[in-house]
Order: structure tokens, then C-alpha cells, then sequence
């Protein structure tokens, strides 16, 4: 399977911000979301052929319990099945990263569900070319409602704007009744400033709604680089 890169970090985002983890990246994704924080696996997705047990040695070597398989979009590669499957059997506490538009049934212990708003979709990015597409894979309730019933899960948006509320509204009206602490909104940005931005807001919101506040420590932590 190709891999962008493997490397140790701490886990910036969701329900288990703070711990350490190993981070398997997956290139490939079948969506452009034009402000994309990996463009490496997306827009030119870059990444060397390893196999399931060159991956779990490289893995093995951080010594480290927690696992996050990400992307691009994981899911899109069949060897993610036999990938986290080994890698729970080697004891590990297993996320599977994705935006819910494909279904595998992997063996994962945290699903991290991060379906695509309508400010994701890149209308001018490259004269706007993957702008349709983008727009009819982005959401796909059918599939986010198999994915929910493989672990336990978290279901997280990227918020450019108040008004992307609605949206996350009524996506939730299309899935089984999600509890609103497994409901995460996260400021869209990928530097400091962009995040402070729009932090302060989105607090507030989430406290009217009853919606966990995401915060992105990874880049408060090193900024958007690869490997952290």
C-alpha cells in the first residue's frame, strides 16, 4: 500500500487530543477540499509502496500503544483492512481517520468521522475542475451510518463559518441520534492566527449547542508541518 509517512506525535484533534501516538498516513483521497492541511496525499499525493509488515516494523519502533491510521483517506486502499486488523492484534488502540465516503469494515477501536460541509468544496482551486465532483462525494449519510456501527466514534466538522451550523444540523437529522459530546467543531485553519480567528466564536457556539470545542494542538504545538 502506499504510504506518505509514518512518524510519532501527539494526537492534536478529537477525543483523545494529547496522547501520544503513531500516525500512519495514507496518500490518495478521492476529495480536493481546498483547504486541505495534507495536499501531499491529495492534490499530488505523494507516498512509498510498504507492506503491512514493513509498516507494523516501523510502527513498532516508536513503542507506543496508540495508533492513527489517516490520510488522504485510508479507506480508499483494501490493504487498510489486513493493516489494522494486525495492527489491533499487535495490541494496539487502533483510529481509523476518514471523511465517511467509503466503506470498509475494518477492525478499528475509534472511528474519527470527519464528513465534508459545503466550505470545503474548492471552487477556484485549480480553475475550480474538482469542484463538482467534490461537491457530489462530500457527504454520503448511507455510508456514515455503516461506519458508525464499527466502534466507538467521534464525528468531526471543520468550521470556516457560523452558518456552517446548519449543515451540521442537518446532517445529524440523517443519522441515527448522535449524543452531542461525540460532536466535534473545529476551527478551519492551518496557522495560529487562522485558528485564534475563529476560536472564540466556535467556543461560544458549542456551548449553546452542547457540542464539544476541537481544538488542533498538533499546530499550536509545531505549527502545519509534516511529521508532527
Amino acid at each position: 500500500m502506499r504510504i506518505a509517512e509514518i512518524f510519532h506525535s501527539i494526537q492534536g484533534e478529537g477525543l483523545l487530543v494529547g496522547v501520544p501516538s503513531a500516525f500512519v498516513r495514507t496518500t490518495g483521497c478521492n476529495l480536493r477540499c481546498h483547504w486541505c492541511d495534507s495536499p501531499y496525499t491529495s492534490w499530488e499525493p505523494t507516498g512509498e509502496a510498504l507492506s503491512v509488515e514493513e509498516i507494523l516494523a516501523r510502527v513498532r519502533a516508536f513503542h507506543c500503544r496508540h495508533v492513527v491510521v489517516t490520510g488522504g483517506e485510508p479507506l480508499l486502499i483494501p490493504e487498510v483492512v489486513p493493516l489494522c486488523a494486525a495492527l489491533r492484534r499487535a495490541g494496539h488502540y487502533v483510529t481509523i481517520e476518514t471523511a465517511g465516503t467509503v466503506f470498509r469494515p475494518v477492525e478499528c477501536d475509534l472511528v474519527s468521522l470527519s464528513p465534508k460541509l459545503s466550505n470545503s468544496t474548492p471552487h477556484v482551486r485549480e480553475g475550480g475542475r474538482f469542484a463538482l465532483r467534490h461537491e457530489q462525494l462530500r457527504l454520503q449519510p448511507e455510508v456514515i451510518r455503516r461506519l458508525l456501527d464499527l466502534a466507538e466514534y467521534q464525528l468531526k466538522f471543520v468550521i470556516d463559518r457560523p452558518e456552517d451550523l446548519d449543515e451540521v444540523h442537518a446532517l445529524l437529522a440523517l443519522l441515527p441520534p448522535v449524543p452531542a459530546d461525540r460532536v466535534l467543531l473545529m476551527p478551519q485553519g492551518v496557522a495560529r492566527d487562522e485558528l485564534d480567528r475563529r476560536s472564540a466564536w466556535l467556543a461560544e457556539l458549542c456551548k449553546r449547542h452542547g457540542f464539544r470545542f476541537c481544538t488542533r494542538l498538533h499546530i499550536e504545538l509545531y505549527g502545519n508541518r509534516r511529521g508532527t
